[in-house]
């Protein structure tokens, strides 16, 4: 079964309020298996535009990253978020090398 992945792109212009927003994500992303991939490291845009912060979150199937999405708590969470900074967020389903 594929894994799931969360690619976000974000700018943040209220930090303290963007500190409350990871930490009231924490609990579902552990509830649903989420596993930090890349948060905010140098890059470097070859094409395109991009925000200041890139997250990718791994998830153990597809189904549980659009169910963490939906969740009630990663909801809350979010509308701390939208207060804070502006996200681009696509929920994508990973390539299953056991389908070849």
């Amino acid at each position: 079964m594929a894994k799931g992945y969360w690619i976000a792109h974000v700018d943040v212009q209220d930090a303290e309020q963007y500190r409350n927003y990871i930490e009231a994500n924490a609990a579902p992303f552990k509830a649903f298996g989420a596993r930090f991939l890349v948060r905010n490291g140098d890059c470097q845009c070859r094409e395109g535009a991009v925000r200041e912060r890139q997250v990718v979150l791994e998830f153990p199937t597809y189904q549980s990253a659009i169910d963490c999405y939906d969740s009630q708590e990663y909801q809350k969470a979010r509308k701390l978020r939208n207060d804070a900074a502006w996200a681009d967020l696509v929920i994508v389903e990973g390539y299953d090398h056991d389908q070849e």
